[in-house]
């Protein structure tokens, strides 16, 4: 019975090559219609009320049923430019800002000047009206003041003008990778196939899925709000995918073409091998991005439905218009040829470079094995002391003026820009009176345990007396673990005493955002590193009808992941390598990462395991032993595996020079991983152990063995015909 794997591609290859211009003309018509989508229908951005999770988050959802969410803030910072500071020069300065500002458009109150406790800096505060999201008529009141007194530091930060910075400085970075992703992908597309056209074919597949999916995204954001990290996410997989599978697909195709076969018999072969490969691939990515559901956070969510959306039409594209351009396109596609490129190509697509390296891997497979596996062991330990943590001020470019800025006020006024823990209290029977007198005594409790301080804005209530919220500072770094023992207290003993019998309460702020976040995460990692693992396992026992082979696929995936975390653990935990990539470590990797990085690298290693096999097989299939089957698969499929590697490695890199440290993080994370797993992984440790278990790594399937003697070059036996 046929494999409906194989039927797939094999009936969309067989369509596309007898009607190239409707398949062609379909996937531009899919493709306009999706960015048309995009123009018409506004994508949802997430909001504060989609990421709320634990106490933080009923702590958050209490305070916006009462009205009592802060308005946006800007904050004016006056400090001594040299010297020691001039007090009175200070509060003219001061006096200014606020008499300037009050006739500004956009703002509803200035807050009276705030001396710090040893009265260096001197704070005004700047209440913005409601649905205000640009801060430009207090900056330009702050420049002038500044300009004024000339003697002073007179600078701005606040909840708009840093979202602005932070926002531009994205944008900026991230036009920045696709200006040199682009041309980085052409070059080495070119290298893989040294003519023009070919190399082209891949980029432009990958650019109308990428272009498809952020169409498509928008009316889906309707149903899952839409994460500001999501488009990155959707190029960087887009880009992977994309390349990949038209490199199996176009990689097949020449080398049958190569053998004398026509163009339409080439790519009905390709179809049955590569496009099985594709298909099986694709589940693959499609299950490891799924497992970002279950951490059941809006950022992963957002996260897991561009990335399967973007696999899925990198698939669609590869079984459908990329048939229907090599056919039309025929031997064109090896036009124009670079001449030194494609002699290079040629050279290496006979298996010169990599039959040398698979040689001393195949002889000695024990202590290829042994020594493949120290390093890798070795570069995962240091993930056992992996550190996580929100993002931080320390994690902003300190380039960007307002995060500066903003780590100056926080320095000098803790209790209004540091770490800090918001109480809220939702009174049932208690009176207004009662619930304030028994925050004053909970603010008392806290400052005298020494790890609060009180803040300046004292009581809020709400306009029915029913909601009070009062914020308490830390006088700790947000990363100090001292936040998370701090918070605890709060919440486990001053709270319990001091409020209980007033009503329902709840302790959020950002650290206790970040504490519960943390604790989230903790709880569902190990759920979501099993449930990928199980359903890939899955995945490869169906394929290949082989439980041995499905274990080790597992195993080999858990190295991989201990491996990358291991080097985002050296890098950015310990600071290895900082001066080059131009950062200060934090002291930690930001949390939402690991999970991140663990799901693509799963999805993408799949890629370029599952063709490995496949080609592997289909030598057994033909005759030859285990041993020669391992070598010659291997070897056939080691230029498209590194050439796709090679473009995933070199896009992801892109990400970690630029300034943004998450963009560091996940570019470092992901460029160690993919190079890793496709080297010492999936060439050495993988052949190693395929040749050590001989025919007993496909049980319970058997190798067909056809009583002809081996031949040199054997026939391709087809993906379907190896799924009985």
């Amino acid at each position: 019975m046929g494999n409906p794997l194989t039927a797939v591609p094999m009936k969309a290859a067989r369509w596309s090559a007898e009607h190239p211009w409707r398949a062609i003309l379909g996937w531009i018509a899919f493709v306009a219609f999706a960015v048309g989508l995009a123009v018409a229908i506004p994508s949802k951005e997430a909001t504060d009320a989609d990421y709320r999770i634990g106490e933080s988050g009923r702590a958050d959802a209490m305070v916006a049923q009462a009205g009592l969410e802060a308005p946006n803030t800007e904050n004016i910072l006056i400090t001594a430019g040299s010297g020691k500071l001039d007090t009175g020069q200070a509060e003219q300065a001061a006096d200014a800002v606020a008499t300037g500002v009050k006739g500004a458009d956009g703002v509803a109150s200035v807050a009276k000047p705030q001396w710090n406790q040893d009265r260096t800096a001197l704070l005004v505060s700047v209440e913005l009206e409601e649905d205000v999201d640009e801060a430009d008529a207090v900056q330009a009141v702050t420049d002038g003041v500044q300009e004024d007194f000339s003697d002073l530091q007179v600078r701005q930060a606040g909840d708009v003008s840093v979202d602005a910075a932070i926002n531009d400085r994205v944008a900026e970075d991230l036009g920045s990778a696709e200006t040199i992703s682009l041309p980085v992908t052409l070059i080495l597309m070119a290298l893989a196939f040294g003519a023009l056209i070919a190399a082209g074919i891949p980029v432009l597949l990958a650019g109308t899925s990428v272009a498809a999916t952020m169409g498509l995204l928008a009316p889906l954001s309707y149903l899952i709000p839409s994460d500001s990290t999501v488009s990155s996410m959707i190029v960087l997989i887009g880009m992977a995918v994309g390349v990949d599978y038209s490199l199996f697909y176009l990689k097949r195709e020449r080398e049958e073409r190569a053998k004398g076969r026509s163009t339409i018999d080439a790519v009905e072969i390709a179809a049955r091998t590569s496009g099985h490969s594709i298909l099986v691939s694709g589940g693959a990515v499609i299950a490891a991005m799924a497992g970002l559901f279950v951490v059941g956070n809006a950022t992963f969510n957002s996260l897991a439905i561009g990335s399967i959306l973007v696999v899925a039409v990198a698939v669609l594209g590869s079984i459908t218009v990329l048939p229907a351009l090599l056919v039309k396109l025929g031997r064109w596609v090896d036009r124009p040829r670079v001449p030194l490129l494609w002699r290079l190509n040629r050279r290496i697509g006979r298996g010169g470079i990599s039959s040398r390296l698979l040689a001393p891997v195949v002889r000695h497979p024990v202590v290829a094995l042994a020594l493949s596996g120290v390093v890798i062991l070795g570069l995962a330990v240091p993930a056992l002391g992996m550190k996580t943590h929100s993002g931080t001020l320390d994690t902003l470019p300190a380039s960007i003026p307002q995060v500066q800025t903003i780590k100056d006020i926080s320095a000098s006024f803790p209790a209004d820009e540091g770490a800090s823990a918001r109480v809220v209290v939702a009174s049932g029977d208690a009176s207004p009176e009662q619930v304030a007198a028994a925050l004053d005594e909970l603010t008392d409790q806290a400052v005298a345990s020494g790890d609060f301080v009180a803040s300046g804005r004292g009581i809020q209530t709400s306009q029915d007396g029913t909601t009070s919220v009062i914020v308490l500072g830390m006088p700790f770094d947000e990363t100090d673990p001292r936040v998370d023992d701090a918070l605890h207290l709060l919440r486990d003993d001053l709270v319990p005493v001091t409020l209980d019998g007033l009503g329902e309460h709840a302790v959020g702020g950002g650290a206790a955002e970040s504490l519960d976040f943390a604790e989230q995460q903790d709880g569902r990692l190990m759920l979501v590193i099993g449930f990928v693992l199980l359903l890939t396992m899955m995945i490869m026992a169906t394929t290949f009808r082989s439980i041995p082979l499905a274990i080790i696929s597992t195993v080999l995936n858990l190295a991989s992941i201990g491996a990358a975390f291991g080097v985002m653990t050296l890098v950015f935990q310990h600071g290895w390598g900082s001066g080059m990539l131009d950062f200060t470590s934090p002291g930690f990797v930001i949390d939402w990462l690991p999970l991140f990085v663990l799901v693509v690298l799963v999805g993408l290693s799949m890629d370029y395991h599952v063709f490995v096999l496949s080609r592997v097989r289909e030598h057994m299939n033909s005759g030859l032993p285990t041993r020669l089957a391992v070598e010659r698969g291997i070897a056939d499929t080691a230029g498209v595996v590194t050439s796709a590697a090679a473009v995933m490695v070199s896009v992801f890199a892109i990400f970690a020079t630029l300034s943004m440290l998450e963009m560091k993080m996940m570019g470092v994370g992901l460029s160690a991983a993919i190079l890793l797993d496709a080297t010492l992984v999936r060439l050495v440790m993988l052949p190693a152990i395929l040749v050590l278990m001989g025919d007993k790594v496909w049980w319970p399937w058997k190798p067909r063995r056809p009583q002809a003697r081996v031949v040199e070059e054997p026939e391709p036996a087809y993906a379907g015909s190896y799924v009985e």
